[in-house]
């Protein structure tokens, strides 16, 4: 059982930028970011494996985000720059701590999740 904890969100202006980070306590190996914008169901942003030599993106975020891992500090991080309006949602980090993801893009493939960070865009 890992414990998760985001923090760096906050409220911006369109355009501009925010890094979260999360924080895991125990040992993960793939980790990624999901959000859940009101009314609307949780979703894939991204991902990385647990060596940080792969990553995946949604389509919405590519070319915007950087998901990056620091495997020494055990923590992940989510780089958003040119932010839409559209990006405003709870933002939470996930990691399977088993080595048993099949897929990076599936919610319920990772067995332990943090609390979630507001991230707010204004236009």
């Amino acid at each position: 059982q890992v414990q998760l904890e985001e923090s760096g969100g906050g409220l911006v202006q369109a355009g501009s930028s925010l890094r979260l980070s999360c924080a895991a306590a125990g040992r993960t190996y793939a980790m990624g970011w999901f959000r859940q914008a009101p009314g609307k169901g949780r979703e894939f942003v991204a991902a990385i494996s647990w060596t940080g030599g792969s990553t995946v993106y949604t389509d919405s975020v590519k070319g915007r985000f950087t998901i990056s891992r620091d495997n020494a500090k055990n923590t992940v991080y989510l780089q958003m720059n040119s932010m839409k309006p559209e990006d405003t949602a709870v933002y939470y980090c996930a990691a399977d701590s088993s080595r048993t993801i099949a897929s990076y893009r599936i919610q319920g493939e990772y067995d332990c999740w943090g609390q979630g960070t507001q991230v707010t865009v204004s236009s």
